[in-house]
């Protein structure tokens, strides 16, 4: 078995902002802090999680044509990725990185499909995002127990 990497892409919300669902790798705030005591059965499980819920939506809105050309465009622009998930879940880093500088998706094999092609990059990239928070905190709410505030009198 490999020694599974941390999915962090550098925009963690769970320690700095106190979110329960990270903006960035979509890990919950528990699994952030705890990451390092995980085993690699435990944290592969996180990945699929992620990955399955990041495919859901992303192989709606976009295609990836050239996995080569979108794996050069995420070195070129530095954005990590772990070459065993999906190419969706590196197409998410590139856009959670870099979309503000993307000019032509194309360039890094991949295409909005028609149905999305009217968004800006930007709202496109936001509803993905909104999307995907509300999955990730569904299954929070379905599978994990966590305190609850006390409902004030």
């Amino acid at each position: 078995m490999r020694v599974v990497q941390t999915p962090c892409i550098g925009i963690c919300s769970t320690t700095s902002l106190g979110d329960m669902v990270c903006r960035g790798c979509k890990r919950y705030s528990f699994e952030v802090i705890n990451w390092n005591s995980y085993d690699d059965v435990a944290k592969s499980a996180v990945l699929n999680r992620v990955e399955k819920l990041i495919c859901q939506i992303l192989e709606n809105r976009f295609r990836i044509f050239s996995v080569p050309n979108l794996k050069s465009g995420l070195e070129k622009a530095q954005v990590p990725y772990d070459p065993s998930l999906s190419p969706y879940c590196w197409l998410h880093n590139l856009l959670k990185k870099y979309h503000q500088s993307i000019d032509d998706l194309r360039e890094y094999g991949a295409y909005v499909l028609p149905e999305f092609s009217d968004l800006s990059m930007e709202a496109l990239c936001e509803a993905v995002e909104e999307e995907l928070l509300v999955l990730c905190e569904a299954h929070l709410d379905r599978y994990f127990e966590l305190p609850r505030e006390k409902s004030r009198a």
